[in-house]
């Protein structure tokens, strides 16, 4: 006996993310976009347009990852430019501390 094929699985909205990059990690306003996204795809999933769920699923998706991956690379880039930063200062400072002081020496060899 052979049933019917089994059906696909329903497209996941992705809606918990797209909140939580709303809230929290609203990089460029990519958050909402995938808010709005997710919501359609919950919107279509509910009505049965398994399709176009897929459709606004793989886009919300696609904006939670950039959101999350913004808000995630983005401070920890301009931590290291920040670190690499003060460490190229700090060298600055003791060189032209080094080239701006003047060592007197007890010797006046250098004058005769």
């Amino acid at each position: 006996k052979r049933g019917s094929p089994p059906a696909a699985p329903a497209p996941r909205d992705h809606l918990v993310w797209a909140i939580f990059n709303t809230l929290y990690m609203n990089f460029c306003c990519l958050g909402f976009v995938a808010l709005a996204f997710a919501v359609k795809a919950r919107d279509r999933k509910v009505s049965g347009d398994v399709e176009a769920a897929r459709h606004f699923s793989s886009k919300a998706r696609c904006y939670n990852a950039l959101a999350t991956a913004g808000s995630v690379v983005l401070p920890l880039l301009l931590g290291a430019l920040i670190v690499t930063g003060v460490i190229h200062l700090s060298k600055l400072a003791q060189e032209s501390v080094g080239f701006f002081t003047y060592q007197f020496s007890g010797s006046d060899d250098e004058d005769q």
